[in-house]
């Protein structure tokens, strides 16, 4: 079977193997095409509709040391700061009068915002009558219930890769095992789950990254990012080459074709290396942009990569500048909270 032979075959069926994967990793030839299947699968099971997420950037304090990181512990240039609850919840009113259905609170793994600081945070945004992720990183099952108890729909806990000894040469003190860990409980308590990969990793291979898919196949995820490492200089991996926006590119097509109704955002990464990123994104599979809504100096301040863009707009001017890109496209932005399949609930899983 030739490459193209195997883009159809993942287009019609949604299942591909690791060397079929590896085949269409390898293959530069049939980028063209791979990205006109994913995009055709796209619009098959999500309709033209793209959803917006307003990203509030809360906290870029974090314990963690991860080593491709700028909000790493270690790292002694970056001024910290984190939002007091009437600032997020000013930034939040703000997001919604924009027309955001979705807000997804991401912050670095800050031991300030606890449990119950976090609850009230939630179950007050949630009554805005808009859907919640959160991507707070690692937290036992009853963290992850607590928040789920008040009203949180979606958590995003990027794997990052699935080789164990590369996941844990980044991220010193981490496991591996606690991070599936968390992505179990967070399935078996009903959140819609979010995971993700970062590609170009020192040492990471082709055959790393088809492990990546397959891994998220059989996860059943419901939303995938998949970024390009770009080195920060304020950490250890500093002078390393970084990922390529054509191989990112092709996972995220490769993602949408063995998990078809999944939601896949364009990020924000991709757009920091190729100036049309994200329609190109949108263009290939995804379905999902996460403007950020978070104000004022704090937007350059969640540095986890150089060339971060917008960190100069204003909020309002990053949803009317998306929301031209998604017009011109042909596309529609969503008026719903743009749960799994389109739906206006979440999957409900037996």
């Amino acid at each position: 079977m030739n490459t193209i032979d195997l883009i159809n075959k993942g287009k019609e069926t949604h299942i591909l193997s690791k060397e079929e994967i590896l085949e269409i990793l390898k293959d530069d030839s049939i980028n063209d095409e791979l990205f006109k299947a994913a995009d055709a699968v796209r619009q098959k099971y999500l309709g033209d509709y793209v959803h917006l997420r307003g990203l509030l950037e809360f906290t870029n304090i974090c314990k963690r040391n991860c080593l491709y990181c700028g909000l790493r512990r270690d790292n002694k240039n970056l001024k910290r700061y984190r939002l007091s609850y009437e600032e997020i919840m000013d930034f939040v009113n703000k997001a919604v009068s924009y027309g955001y259905k979705t807000i997804v609170l991401q912050g670095g793994e800050d031991d300030y915002f606890t449990v119950e600081k976090m609850k009230e945070i939630v179950s007050d945004i949630k009554a805005l009558g808009v859907a919640i992720t959160l991507s707070l990183g690692e937290k036992t099952f009853e963290e992850y219930k607590a928040f789920k108890e008040v009203g949180a729909d979606r958590y995003l806990i990027r794997i990052e890769t699935t080789d164990k000894k590369l996941y844990e040469d980044m991220d010193p003190g981490m496991s591996h095992e606690e991070r599936k860990r968390c992505l179990r409980d967070l399935r078996a308590l009903g959140y819609e789950v979010g995971s993700g990969a970062l590609v170009g990793l020192p040492g990471q291979t082709l055959e790393s990254l088809a492990d990546d898919i397959l891994f998220f196949k059989e996860l059943d995820a419901d939303m995938i990012g998949i970024g390009p490492f770009i080195p920060n200089e304020d950490t250890p991996l500093a002078n390393e080459k970084g990922g390529d926006f054509t191989l990112a590119l092709k996972m995220m097509a490769l993602v949408r074709l063995v998990l078809p109704d999944i939601n896949i955002p364009a990020t924000t990464a991709m757009e920091s290396l190729n100036k049309e990123g994200r329609v190109i994104a949108l263009q290939s599979g995804a379905n999902v942009v996460m403007p950020n809504v978070t104000e004022g100096e704090y937007r350059a301040l969640y540095a986890l990569y150089p060339g971060k863009i917008c960190i100069s707009d204003t909020p309002a001017h990053c949803r009317g500048c998306i929301t031209g890109k998604v017009t011109r496209l042909g596309r529609k932005i969503s008026d719903g909270p743009g749960f799994r399949g389109n739906g206006t609930s979440p999957k409900v899983r037996i």
